[in-house]
C-alpha cells in the first residue's frame, strides 16, 4: 500500500522547484508500519526516507495520516540542510 498520495508527491515537486533542486537528484523510499492485523480502524502510518543522491544527504519523516512530511521538508531544504 502506498502511503505517499499524490498531491503530497506534487508538493514535494513543487518545492523543488521552488528552491531549484533536481527532481532526478532526490529518491523516495516508504516504508509503510500500519499494523494490519488490529480488528480496529487502523491510521495509516509509516515514514519516507528522502535521499540527496549528489550528496547523499538522507531525512526520514513520519507519513501516513495526519503527517505535514513535506512542510517538515520544504523546513529542512530552507535550513539548508539539503544541498541547493
Amino acid at each position: 500500500m502506498k502511503l505517499i498520495e499524490q498531491d503530497e508527491k506534487d508538493d514535494f515537486l513543487a518545492v523543488l522547484k521552488r528552491f531549484q533542486l533536481s527532481p532526478e537528484d532526490f529518491d523516495l523510499a516508504e516504508t509503510d508500519t500500519t499494523d494490519s492485523k488490529t480488528d480496529e480502524i487502523f491510521a495509516l502510518t509509516g515514514f519516507v526516507v528522502i535521499t540527496q543522491k549528489s550528496t547523499n544527504l538522507k531525512a526520514q519523516y513520519p507519513i501516513g495520516d495526519g503527517s505535514r512530511w513535506v512542510e517538515e521538508f520544504e523546513r529542512d531544504v530552507e535550513k539548508n540542510l539539503f544541498g541547493r
